[in-house]
């Protein structure tokens, strides 16, 4: 599993996990996000059960198990939180943070020692050692619970399915040719994103924002105009749209 920094100013880092070169095929890859402040780390996503082993790796390299205070879920799907589990087993006073609707979803992935903390539908705040994060409404996107993670002082948006692409595991982790990367996204975003109305309501609310990098939980990351193009993009795509294309 590859691992990048997405942003470093002294402690505070992002990192970004992914392109797993050992993944089954029918498995899709997961991007997974760690952000770390001196000695206080957040993981987004974990990931599926099956990357459990190379993920811990990975972020072992980074931070020690002791210093991971946080989980993230998204949403409830198996390839981002199904890992939840042996997470549980490892890290000791740790939180997992998501929404609060999939509460009862999520548990049936294991939660003894992790403690819940669900998120509602207006969204929240998570202090990561003087940091603040905060989780941004993205409902409907394509759960019907759904957060994405801003971070305000590295200008980064965590924007789970949004922004998804179906990439291979040697395509560059930023996109550099946007008009290539349509025909990896556009597919699942008219499939799996299934209001126009609550698109148009995220657009809104992340236009506010000011996001130098977008980070999808699957393919490329989207980083200066690319985000732009993407929002512009995506504002034009009518979704909800059952195809076989």
């Amino acid at each position: 599993m590859k691992a990048i920094s997405l942003y470093q100013q002294g402690k505070h880092q992002w990192l970004c996990f992914g392109r797993d070169p050992d993944k089954a095929e029918k498995i899709i890859d997961t991007n997974q996000y760690m952000i770390t402040n001196n000695n206080h780390s957040i993981i987004l996503d974990p990931g599926g059960i099956e990357i459990f082993s190379q993920m811990l790796t990975s972020v072992l390299r980074y931070t020690k198990i002791d210093d991971i205070k946080a989980l993230f879920a998204s949403h409830q799907d198996p390839d981002i939180i199904s890992s939840l589990g042996l997470w549980d087993q490892c890290l000791n006073n740790a939180s997992l943070y998501s929404p609060k609707i999939w509460e009862t979803f999520i548990r049936h992935f294991g939660m003894n020692n992790i403690n819940f903390e669900g998120i509602s539908d207006e969204g929240g705040k998570y202090n990561l050692d003087g940091i603040e994060l905060d989780f941004v409404p993205a409902h409907y996107l394509h759960s019907s619970g759904n957060f994405h993670v801003y971070d305000k002082r590295a200008k980064i948006l965590m924007s789970g399915d949004v922004g998804a692409a179906m990439d291979d595991i040697d395509s560059p982790f930023f996109v550099e040719d946007f008009e290539e990367h349509i025909p990896k996204m556009e597919y699942f975003h008219r499939r799996w994103m299934p209001s126009n109305r609550a698109k148009d309501e995220w657009i809104a609310r992340v236009r506010k924002l000011d996001i130098e990098i977008m980070a999808p939980q699957h393919g490329s990351i989207f980083k200066g105009e690319q985000v732009d193009n993407f929002l512009n993009w995506f504002e034009r795509l009518d979704v909800g749209l059952a195809s076989n294309k």
